[in-house]
């Protein structure tokens, strides 16, 4: 799964690599974005935008937005079927910014944070959904879903899943509304090892409370923070 990630990347930074071409809202920087939190996502209507969405889906039907904090995943496997998200991924697909994503190792009652990134330390996209949800009061909200998938070599001993990262170059195929669905699953798959770091965190960011850049820093098994991430797999 996915349930904690970080978007730090400078707005000039994200509209070069998105292809932003018009901002409708623009977000402060986090370190700890947990879900029922807004978020950065591209979406295309024409051009690409980059708009706020609150992390957690809330389908069409819902008449109680809660809903949303159990849907902040999406299954890979199941996406395209499952009622609740088969529309959105015909017709709302989007790209929810990040600079990497912390998962939980966890062993006998203890959990262990890690922190993943590309090894170029450029901001991605994850593969998600979007619905504009109106509430029983007329209010119009933007919810989004991140979509995972098993967990690569590098990730596996974490955590059994992992958010899709959509590849550079299939950013606007996802985004397309007329798109192949089989062009589709294929992006839907594990990003390779290779172009991955992960690194140990403090355990500071198990609260959402906690959002410091400090939260990224690797730290070494005696407590005290390094410089020296650990080395990805081939």
């Amino acid at each position: 799964m996915c349930g904690r990630f970080v978007t730090k990347s400078e707005i000039f930074v994200i509209k070069k690599l998105f292809d932003i071409k018009e901002v409708r809202s623009g977000l402060s920087p986090s370190y700890n974005i947990a879900p029922s939190q807004d978020v950065a996502v591209v979406v295309k209507e024409g051009v690409n935008k980059l708009i706020r969405s609150r992390w957690g889906f809330i389908p069409s039907w819902s008449k109680d937005e809660s809903v949303g904090y159990k849907l902040i995943n999406a299954r890979a496997e199941t996406v395209a079927a499952k009622p609740m998200f088969k529309g959105a991924f015909e017709k709302h697909r989007c790209l929810i910014v990040a600079d990497g994503f912390y998962e939980w190792k966890k062993t006998g009652r203890e959990k262990t944070p890690f922190y993943i990134t590309l090894g170029s330390g450029e901001p991605f996209g994850f593969a998600g959904l979007y619905n504009i949800w109106t509430s029983p009061e007329g209010r119009h909200i933007w919810t989004c879903t991140i979509i995972t998938t098993d967990a690569n070599g590098l990730i596996k001993p974490i955590h059994n899943r992992m958010p899709v990262i959509v590849p550079r170059d299939k950013q606007d195929l996802w985004l397309t509304n007329d798109a192949d669905k089989t062009e589709l699953f294929s992006i839907l798959k594990r990003y390779p090892s290779r172009e991955l770091t992960v690194h140990e965190v403090s355990r500071k960011v198990n609260s959402p409370r906690h959002d410091l850049p400090e939260n990224i820093l690797p730290i070494s098994r005696s407590g005290s923070q390094t410089i020296s991430p650990w080395k990805t797999e081939k």
